[in-house]
């Protein structure tokens, strides 16, 4: 696994093992990772704009590639093999060639606040604007926005994953009622919501159990619903997780979930970022981050 880490760069962690293996060569200020296994290649997502690219079989670093002035996370789309790279400052996405590592465009944005998104398989990619209570779809090939649908009943769009069989989208709001958002992805239509908890970050759909992971890290919860079929959800169980554990992951072997937190403070003194939680640490203590393992009773 995977895991980014500004302050001292990517930890590689066996989950087996229960160990960290390294720290990724280069790739210090990195908040997230994507991965095109095809291509044996890693990319990071580093605040400075840039990415470390790195060979997924070796854990070598190959190079560190500028292609803007800031980015957020990076998404990986399979049909085009490319990376989405969200820069929220800039207002735009940039996309990268996953084989070669060569910035091929960018597309300029209306939000600040450009978080998860999930390729359709075709070509496209859905991606949530926070600032805007929307989904996108973006043409990826010729970089160009397709469609623009409000999130109605959903406030702060956070989370995303995607539903190829299905065409549903899934959504995790942030908002004063913290739902989950289904939407048809041919229509945009918000076919329903479901509470979960505060703070979300992580929403994943696995298409084998047909189960939807919302990872909410305000109220320290992993709430997971169930597809009955395309338009009806039923809640299987919301587990007590950590504060402030909202990073998620999920092997789609041992369906086991990862979650990453660590023990911080408020300091008054600093600015605090109100926007995810009234005492959200701005400090956090040394040797105090931990990765939780979840698994199937």
């Amino acid at each position: 696994m995977f895991i980014g880490r500004r302050a001292s760069g990517v930890a590689v962690y066996d989950v087996k093992t229960r160990k960290v293996l390294r720290t990724l060569n280069k790739s210090k200020d990195a908040g997230a990772i994507t991965l095109a296994p095809e291509l044996d290649r890693g990319y990071t997502a580093n605040g400075d704009g840039t990415t470390t690219v790195f060979s997924l079989s070796t854990l070598r670093t190959i190079d560190r590639v500028k292609f803007g002035d800031d980015a957020d996370a990076g998404f990986y789309d399979p049909a085009t093999r490319q990376i989405a790279f969200t820069m929220g400052d800039s207002h735009a996405i940039a996309f990268v060639d996953a084989r070669t590592g060569r910035v091929l465009g960018k597309l300029a944005v209306d939000s600040s606040k450009l978080d998860a998104a999930a390729p359709d398989g075709e070509g496209n990619l859905f991606m949530a604007l926070r600032d805007r209570n929307a989904v996108i779809k973006v043409d990826i090939a010729n970089r160009k926005l397709v469609d623009r649908w409000p999130t109605t009943g959903c406030e702060q769009p956070t989370g995303l994953s995607y539903d190829r069989e299905h065409k549903r989208i899934f959504v995790g709001c942030r908002g004063t009622k913290p739902v989950l958002a289904v939407m048809d992805a041919s229509s945009g239509t918000v076919i329903g919501t479901h509470e979960i908890g505060r703070g979300n970050d992580g929403v994943i759909y696995d298409r084998t159990t047909h189960r939807v992971y919302t990872s909410n890290g305000v109220d320290a919860n992993l709430v997971i619903y169930e597809q009955v079929d395309p338009d009806t959800y039923k809640l299987i169980e919301a587990t007590t997780t950590r504060p402030y554990a909202r990073t998620m992951a999920l092997d789609p072997v041992s369906k086991k979930v990862y979650l990453v937190t660590a023990e911080g403070t408020a300091d008054p003194s600093e600015k605090i970022n109100t926007s995810v939680a009234s005492f959200y640490p701005n400090h956090y203590f040394p040797n105090t981050f931990t990765v939780l393992t979840y698994g199937q009773r």
